[in-house]
């Protein structure tokens, strides 16, 4: 895609016209790629109110961006070259390291700590993103690591990357057609009633003064379906195994709440006091 004006502070109105190489692409995540350091809620907005239009018109962050087509990006505030471009210190090259699990040519799994945030943002300079593809700089013709999925800064858990353009798109429609199954274990808050649950709540995201949140919308929000077992009962808590058959934000942590048994330590949606 073509640059943005060569501005660290601001960039006016720019015109974006899509390569072969990101054909097939979401809108979404082509923006996320070019406009380092704006947030992702503010990219979102952009999007959904209209400013940002493909070939004249408005689009979903969802669509997909086909070889030359024009993207129009309105003014966005970019981050500073010295947050941008943090070192990564050797400290952290070595978490990294020690963090994988599996590599071949064409796949990258990483064992994704509590507390580690995925990819850079407005309040981090960097993510295991950034630090994947400071690390394993593509051969000539590849391309750095790309995500096939997100993990919550504080979920730890298996995180695929792929490391070419095929791989990441067989991931892809794998997710699309729903042949990849996540599993996720759990501790909540109280004593969960015994048997398996199904919630069915769509979900939309609010704008808040902390960051975006997650809430029940049954009018506008997003179909999310998360199925929950217990696994195991404790004094005053439930160690349940969940597998979201959907894949929305924060989704397991608002249908856990909405249940009344939120989970363990997670200071939006429950008590972290508890």
């Amino acid at each position: 895609m073509a640059s943005l004006r060569n501005n660290p502070r601001y960039s006016g109105v720019s015109t974006l016209e899509i390569t072969a190489a990101d054909a097939g692409r979401r809108l979404d995540n082509c923006l996320f790629a070019h406009l380092k350091g704006v947030p992702k809620s503010h990219i979102y907005r952009i999007i959904r109110s209209g400013q940002v239009r493909v070939n004249g018109g408005r689009a979903k962050p969802s669509r997909r961006v086909a070889s030359s087509d024009i993207v129009r990006v309105p003014p966005v505030r970019l981050a500073t070259p010295a947050s941008a471009l943090r070192r990564v210190s050797r400290c952290e090259e070595r978490r990294f390291e020690r963090s994988v699990i599996f590599e071949d040519e064409h796949f990258l799994v990483l064992d994704k700590p509590e507390g580690v945030v995925v990819h850079g943002g407005s309040r981090h300079n960097f993510g295991l993103v950034e630090v994947s593809r400071r690390l394993r700089r593509p051969r000539e013709g590849g391309r750095f690591p790309a995500l096939t999925h997100r993990l919550d800064r504080d979920t730890s858990g298996c995180l695929l990357m792929a490391k070419s353009r095929v791989a990441l798109l067989e991931v892809q429609r794998a997710f699309r057609l729903r042949k990849v199954a996540k599993e996720y274990i759990a501790l909540v808050l109280g004593v969960w009633e015994p048997g398996a649950v199904r919630v069915r709540q769509p979900l939309a995201v609010t704008a808040a003064v902390a960051g975006p949140k997650v809430v029940v919308d049954e009018d506008a929000g997003r179909p999310a379906t998360t199925d929950f077992e217990v696994a195991e009962r404790l004094d005053d808590c439930t160690l349940l195994n969940v597998r979201p058959l959907t894949g929305r934000m924060h989704q397991i942590r608002v249908h856990a709440a909405q249940c009344g048994h939120p989970v363990a330590g997670d200071c939006r949606y429950g008590d972290f006091a508890a």
